[in-house]
């Protein structure tokens, strides 16, 4: 029997060459070796204000990205985290045994905190949310990066607690991680991780930019005093340029780009960036021009986890005491 793997990405802003990279890429590429389930989370999105119709749009968006990217509806469910309702009515029961000081302490919270002048109720309990994601389909596994590594230890903990309070429940969810794709950071700041909620024009590739635009930003993306690349001494934005240029394209290697004068170092990862995407445009084009395809993902990846959902909760709630009548 194959362990279950489960992660997720948000619908809000644009997917980027980050996120394909360092996930869509690498989900494509284990989504045989095991029951895999990649969800889209929109609950996660609504912690801030979303335009409605823009949501949506962006939920649709994102499915067809998964698509394209590789993710095989035929080998992985793809899951709209709302359209199941398991996500919220666990997160809630999960609410009520996890201590507040768990959640104050967590980094993601006191960051984005600090940068709000008022800060939401369903921030502060995106964690447990998040335990709810995983938790609810008993996950083995769980592909995130190191920035999603503290969330992973909560979801064990609050695995832990529960399980100790009321009886054996919940899988515990592997502590280790398995190979996540590469790191990518901020085009114009690469010191920070490339973000879907950054503004800069010139921060992220976008997955869906044409080529005049990617050629632009790469040719605007920070660099170092050097005058040419040299593989002994990168500073962090020939580095985070060189590892997009590698995850693009193998054959470009530190022996190959070693002399190379900026300009042309640029022009050489645009160029893998351009090739690598293209097919992945074609195939969005494709996916979007049939909006029942993308319905029929969602409602065919929502069929087949949803009993397994609803046994958790089931479970859940008959292990707490609660009423469990006509839980299917």
């Amino acid at each position: 029997m194959k362990a279950r793997v489960l992660s997720g990405v948000q619908p809000s802003g644009s997917l980027h060459i980050g996120n394909y990279l360092g996930a869509l890429k690498n989900w494509a590429e284990i989504q045989t070796q095991y029951e895999s389930i990649f969800c889209i989370v929109d609950l996660h999105a609504v912690t801030v204000y979303q335009d409605p119709k823009e949501l949506l749009g962006k939920i649709r968006e994102t499915a067809a990205l998964f698509i394209a990217a590789g993710i095989d509806p035929k080998e992985s469910s793809i899951v709209v985290q709302s359209s199941i309702s398991g996500h919220s009515e666990l997160a809630w029961l999960l609410t009520c045994v996890t201590p507040l000081g768990w959640l104050q302490r967590m980094t993601q919270f006191k960051a984005k905190a600090e940068q709000q002048e008022t800060v939401g109720s369903g921030l502060l309990q995106y964690p447990v949310l998040m335990a709810a994601d995983i938790l609810l389909y008993q996950a083995n596994i769980v592909p995130v990066g190191d920035d999603q590594a503290q969330h992973l230890e909560l979801t064990r903990d609050i695995a832990q607690r529960f399980n100790s309070l009321y009886g054996e429940t919940f899988t515990m969810p592997a502590t280790r991680l398995p190979a996540v794709g590469a790191r990518i950071m901020g085009l114009d700041d690469p010191t920070q991780k490339m973000s879907k909620s950054a503004t800069g024009a010139g921060h992220a590739i976008g997955l869906l930019d044409e080529p005049k635009t990617i050629q632009k930003k790469i040719a605007r993306a920070t660099t170092d005093s050097e005058p040419a690349v040299n593989s002994e001494r990168m500073g962090p934005g020939i580095v985070n340029l060189f590892t997009i240029g590698h995850a693009c394209d193998a054959s470009i290697t530190k022996e190959s780009v070693t002399g190379m004068r900026y300009g042309d170092f640029k022009k050489r990862i645009a160029e893998a960036v351009i090739a690598r995407l293209e097919p992945i445009q074609k195939r969005f084009r494709e996916i979007t021009s049939d909006a029942a395809y993308i319905d029929q993902v969602l409602t065919t990846g929502r069929d087949r986890v949803l009993p397994l959902a609803a046994d958790t909760v089931r479970k859940t709630k008959q292990a707490m005491g609660l009423y469990v009548q006509g839980i299917g």
